[in-house]
């Protein structure tokens, strides 16, 4: 299955991610990318699939400036990713990674989730304010005084979450966001991930958390994106499926499955 073209924002859903002719090499002269090309609209839910070793690690870290120096072009919100805009971007861009503790250092959950906007200058009752709306918004205010480190796993994702979206991003990217979550964390973040008013893009092998969460869905294969459409139609073409090496649970049939909103 070929590529789609890249989905053109229209008027009413202003384009908050624009990816053209993204190719890019390691140092070592391992190409990753080979020609991206796609567009997310603001407020769009979109997951990004592929199997191991199909660039989805290279792509997400060109989507903030940590990664650059390849050809081609990232938009976010109409500015080009590179040096000029940097601070910009990465204020644009909330990356939450697969582990919490890779985000989580301070004593406090408080300190934790202040950490990005102190260091942006926000001081006094406005950072308070910023701090408990983020932590409401993941339903974990009451833990604000809590160690990190006393919390659950699924607790601490959370907090992961609300570090992002305290510097009311414009994009959010969660690399494999259900991974080591119990059932009930499970559903907790995505009913957190289905409130918010932030554009999602979803880096996960959880294709059944994929078809619940986001109603479009990108294939990331050999560097290249081999398909984008709607996410059940893709989870349920078989031999698209076996051609980029994506494996759906046992006895799990996304044909059976009714979308919510």
């Amino acid at each position: 299955m070929t590529a789609s073209p890249a989905s053109p924002a229209s008027p009413a859903s202003p384009a908050s991610l624009e990816v053209s002719g993204l190719a890019f090499a390691y140092p070592d002269g391992h190409q990753a990318l080979f020609g991206v090309d796609f567009g997310i609209g603001r407020g769009e839910r979109v997951a990004l699939l592929g199997p191991n070793g199909a660039g989805k690690t290279t792509l997400v870290l060109h989507l903030n400036g940590i990664l650059g120096g390849g050809t081609g072009t990232v938009r976010v919100a109409g500015l080009p990713v590179g040096k000029k805009h940097l601070a910009e971007i990465r204020q644009k861009v909330g990356i939450v990674f697969q582990d919490p503790d890779d985000q989580l250092f301070m004593p406090t959950v408080r300190e934790d989730v202040a950490f990005g906007p102190a260091a942006a200058g926000l001081k006094g009752p406005e950072l308070e304010a910023r701090v408990v709306a983020a932590l409401e918004r993941v339903g974990m205010r009451e833990f604000a005084d809590r160690p990190p480190h006393h919390l659950s796993f699924g607790q601490r994702r959370r907090v992961a979450v609300a570090t992002v979206l305290v510097m009311e991003p414009e994009i959010l990217v969660l690399d494999e966001p259900s991974s080591n979550l119990d059932p009930a964390s499970r559903r907790e973040l995505a009913d957190i991930l289905r409130s918010l008013d932030v554009t999602v893009l979803m880096v996960t092998h959880d294709l059944p958390y994929a078809l619940e969460l986001c109603p479009r869905s990108l294939i990331l294969s050999d560097g290249v994106i081999a398909a984008d459409g709607p996410t059940g139609e893709l989870l349920a073409d078989d031999a698209l499926m076996r051609a980029h090496r994506l494996e759906l649970p046992f006895g799990f049939d996304p044909r059976s499955v009714t979308m919510g909103a």
